[in-house]
């Protein structure tokens, strides 16, 4: 993973992330233009929330 993955250059970058809740799980997820987001991260104790849940997985809320 880069530095620019972890601290991107762009301010803006940041505010297209945010944490939502899914069925119960707390999620990181990245806004995209067309309205739909992709799962950036996952918070859980669960591990089949693991291997349910993928980054890059596209999510609609």
């Amino acid at each position: 993973m880069s530095m620019d993955d972890i601290f991107p250059e762009d301010e803006k970058e940041y505010e297209k992330h945010k944490w939502v809740e899914v069925d119960g799980r707390l999620m990181k997820v990245l806004d995209l233009e067309d309205g739909n987001h992709v799962l950036t991260q996952i918070l859980s104790t669960n591990p089949n929330d693991y291997l349910t849940y993928n980054p890059g997985t596209m999510i609609k809320l």
